[in-house]
Order: C-alpha cells, then sequence, then structure tokens
C-alpha cells in the first residue's frame, strides 16, 4: 500500500479515536470520500482489509491503525 493512503488511515484512526474514543469502529470506506474518485486505490485497501487481513466490514480504529503501524 502507498505510504501516502497509510499515512491517511493512520490519521483518520487517531481523528476518530479522539472524537469518539477507543471503541470506535469503522469499515475500509472511511478513508474514501463518498465520491468514487480513486478506485485503484479503494481496491488496494479493500484488498488488503479483506483478503490480506481477513477483517470484518467494520473494526475497531485502533486495531485498523496497530496493522497499518505494523506493515510500514
Amino acid at each position: 500500500m502507498q505510504k501516502k493512503m497509510k499515512l491517511k488511515m493512520i490519521e483518520v484512526c487517531d481523528r476518530k479515536i479522539a472524537e469518539k474514543g477507543s471503541d470506535v469502529g469503522l469499515s475500509f470506506y472511511a478513508f474514501f470520500s463518498n465520491k468514487n474518485d480513486d478506485p485503484e486505490q479503494l481496491m488496494e485497501v479493500a484488498h488488503w482489509w479483506i483478503i490480506t487481513h481477513k477483517l470484518d466490514h467494520f473494526e475497531k480504529a485502533v486495531k485498523i491503525k496497530n496493522l497499518v503501524l505494523k506493515a510500514n
């Protein structure tokens, strides 16, 4: 996954945790706008989420952040 996307995922996780607490869940769609303006990046994150890590649709932001950090 591109470094830019990893940084965005960490930023979104941090923001959601700050807003709603450490139990907040999110899906991979949380990292994209409502427009499908980057389908290749969306598919890359979906593959990482579903195929690589076999995650459920909604996962705790803390878990996602830790997985992204480990991937660096």
